[in-house]
């Protein structure tokens, strides 16, 4: 049954509100004061809340605003009831996040419309969630069996190919076949972790309780420079295209999770390394704009037309049949995802040909 929530400190407005709705089936759970109400919303989790402006303790401004920096209640419709008509008291609780307004006194017909159309809505966004869950498992269930069987196989092959001729295969045989089987294996457990993180990150809006345990993490900080240091030491320094790579950083620190910015350069990086030749510069700037980050990779390599970028999102790659670099397109999209969740905004500037530049805007400085 359809929970609602009243918190509203007239008790005959209160009393009628709750007799029309208890006469459409609905189950009705009332408050008297905007504390009360708020310590209900929370014990209950309603499916709609109908809540009074002016009352004692909080008013119904105060009790909308904690109501949506709670990840479990965040997304509760939430109906305002106010004796002013004026636009700034309308214009306050739609700027809070309010869904809908009533004037009162208010008809029944209006009240039932009203309530009829958030539930409605709230479902629609509920349904729309699912969707996209259902196409996720499907993405999945496409991409996931060709990406592991890929580093699968070569680490098998390579297995088998040690097992049959290791008596007649050099130490620098032998050797180059270990590191092809390592090479294998940490492609396949970072293609493993980057659908876990894909999937926890589609899961966020639907899961309260994963949107709690993240925010935790929004206000952890690093040192870019460092940081980057660090990523880069971590492709060890063999790595092909290491001295391709050229930074000019300005000493920042960032309002960032250490592994969350590391999963973001290191996408970012693997991209511009697949996507260019070596041998051709790969450039990264890192400045203070307006209070905020302005990070950039710049390569040159073969780039992407206009719809190409438009459809960048998980389990696409561009070209597959054209470009052989391997992978499930998840890099971009995980890189992107991620920079949103903490404020940021992550902008592709590209020509085919010439090359791209993805730019990271809007990350907070700490002072």
């Amino acid at each position: 049954m359809t929970k609602i929530l009243v918190i509203e400190d007239q008790r005959e407005v209160r009393q009628n509100i709750e007799d029309i709705l208890l006469l459409e089936n609905y189950e009705v759970v009332s408050a008297a004061d905007g504390e009360q109400g708020l310590a209900l919303a929370q014990k209950i989790v309603p499916d709609l809340i109908l809540c009074d402006v002016m009352m004692p303790k909080l008013s119904g401004f105060d009790v909308l605003s904690a109501l949506r920096q709670d990840p479990k209640l965040a997304t509760i419709p939430f109906i305002l009831l106010t004796a002013k008509a004026d636009h700034a008291a309308v214009r306050q609780g739609m700027t809070l996040g309010a869904d809908d307004y009533l004037t009162k006194p208010f008809s029944l017909d209006d009240l039932l419309q009203a309530v009829n159309a958030r539930l409605t809505q709230y479902q629609q966004r509920q349904n729309a969630t699912r969707t996209q869950l259902d196409e996720l498992r499907q993405h999945i269930t496409r991409s996931l069996p060709h990406e592991l069987l890929t580093p699968l196989n070569g680490i098998l092959g390579t297995a088998e190919l040690l097992t049959n001729f290791y008596d007649s295969l050099s130490k620098e045989e032998i050797l180059e076949s270990i590191f092809d089987i390592k090479s294998s294996g940490e492609r396949l457990h970072r293609l493993v972790q980057n659908f876990l993180l894909m999937a926890d990150l589609d899961l966020l809006s639907a899961s309260p309780d994963r949107l709690t345990a993240w925010q935790s993490r929004l206000a952890e900080s690093i040192d870019v420079l460092t940081a980057l240091n660090n990523i880069l030491a971590r492709l060890g320094p063999t790595h092909p295209r290491l001295d391709d790579v050229a930074m000019v950083i300005t000493p920042l620190k960032v309002k960032i999770a250490e592994p969350d910015f590391r999963k973001i350069m290191e996408e970012l990086l693997d991209n511009a390394f697949k996507f260019s030749l070596p041998g051709t510069p790969i450039q990264i700037t890192a400045t203070e704009q307006d209070g905020t980050l302005q990070l950039s990779i710049q390569d040159r390599g073969r780039g992407m037309n206009a719809q190409e970028q438009q459809r960048i999102g998980a389990y696409t790659q561009f070209q597959r049949s054209i470009y052989e670099q391997q992978g499930s397109g998840l890099g971009l999209s995980l890189a992107k995802r991620l920079t949103e969740l903490y404020g940021g905004e992550l902008a592709i500037a590209s020509e085919p040909g010439q090359g791209t530049t993805i730019t990271i805007t809007g990350w907070g400085i700490e002072t």
